[in-house]
C-alpha cells in the first residue's frame, strides 16, 4: 500500500549514512601516509514474491514474468582499495616506501598483549634505544628488530632492504639488519587497526614474509614516503552521490506518507 516503501527508503537512507560515514573517513586521511582508502558494497535484500516467475497461465503457458517486489538494500561491507599511492621524495634516511606488493612488520599492544602488525606507511625513527621504529602513537617498533648504532653517520638501506651503516671515523659500511615484508592472499581481509596498522584475519590468510623483490614483493625505496591513496576529487564525487541518494530516498518517504495521507482522508467521506 505504501507502508512497505517507507521501510525501503529507510533502508536506503540507512546504507547511505553508512557509506557517508566511509566517505567522509577517506576524506579526512587525505594526508595519512600509507592510508588506503575503503569502498562501500551493497547488496538488495529478500523480495516478496506475489507471483513466481513461469507460472503457467490458464492455457498452459509458463509465464515469461513473474510479481516480486525488493525490501531495500543494505550494506554487504568496506573493502579496502590497495592501490599505490603516490611518493613524496623526503631524503630522510629512515622514510621508506614500497614500490608494489607488501608490508612492512611492526610490533604493537592489541588487548594488553604483544601483536604482529602490518603497514604501509614507511615514516620511521629511532628510539632511544636506537631501534628502528614507526613514528605512531604507540611507537611500533620494526619487525625484525633493527638497531642503529649511536655512532652512525649515514644509513643506507638498498631496495632488497638490507641496512648498512656508516660509523663515525670509518669509511666502510657494515650490515646491520635486513628489512622483511609481508603479503597476504587477501589482502582486503585485513582488520584496521587504526594508527597506520592492520592485522590479520582468517579472511586476510597469514602472512607470507619474504625479503623486498622477492616472491612477488615490491621493493623498498630510501628517502620515500608513500602518500594516501584518496583522490579528494573522487571522493567529493561520491560525496555529492550520496547526499543525492539520501535525498531522493527522503522524497520516496514523502511521497508514501502522502499516499497514506490520502487514502486516510477517504474515510472522511
Amino acid at each position: 500500500m505504501g507502508i512497505q516503501a517507507l521501510y525501503t527508503a529507510a533502508s536506503g537512507m540507512q546504507a547511505l549514512d553508512f557509506k557517508l560515514n566511509v566517505v567522509a573517513n577517506n576524506l579526512a586521511n587525505v594526508e595519512t601516509p600509507g592510508f588506503k582508502r575503503s569502498r562501500v558494497n551493497f547488496e538488495d535484500v529478500f523480495y516478496q514474491t506475489i507471483e513466481e516467475p513461469g507460472k503457467r497461465t490458464p492455457l498452459d503457458f509458463p509465464k515469461p514474468v513473474g510479481k516480486q517486489v525488493g525490501l531495500g538494500v543494505q550494506v554487504s561491507g568496506t573493502q579496502l582499495i590497495f592501490q599505490q599511492g603516490s611518493f613524496d621524495v623526503t631524503n630522510q634516511p629512515l622514510d621508506l616506501s614500497i614500490h608494489g606488493e607488501g608490508f612492512f612488520q611492526v610490533t604493537t599492544i592489541v588487548d594488553g598483549q604483544e601483536r604482529i602488525a602490518y603497514t604501509r606507511a614507511g615514516n620511521f625513527s629511532r628510539n632511544a634505544n636506537g631501534d628502528v621504529t614507526l613514528l605512531n602513537s604507540v611507537g611500533s617498533r620494526l619487525e625484525p628488530t633493527i638497531n642503529i648504532p649511536q655512532d652512525a653517520v649515514e644509513i643506507v638501506i638498498g631496495t632488497q632492504g638490507l641496512v648498512q651503516v656508516r660509523s663515525q671515523g670509518s669509511s666502510q659500511f657494515n650490515d646491520v639488519g635486513q628489512i622483511q615484508l609481508a603479503r597476504f592472499i587477501n589482502a582486503p581481509g585485513l582488520k584496521q587497526l587504526g594508527k597506520n596498522l592492520y592485522l590479520d584475519t582468517e579472511a586476510s590468510g597469514p602472512p607470507i614474509l619474504g625479503n623486498p623483490t622477492q616472491d612477488g614483493l615490491g621493493e623498498i625505496q630510501q628517502g620515500q614516503l608513500e602518500l594516501s591513496n584518496v583522490d579528494p576529487v573522487r571522493e567529493l564525487v561520491e560525496l555529492i552521490r550520496t547526499q543525492r541518494g539520501f535525498e531522493l530516498n527522503s522524497q520516496s518517504i514523502q511521497s508514501s506518507d502522502q499516499l497514506l495521507q490520502a487514502i486516510v482522508n477517504l474515510r472522511r467521506f
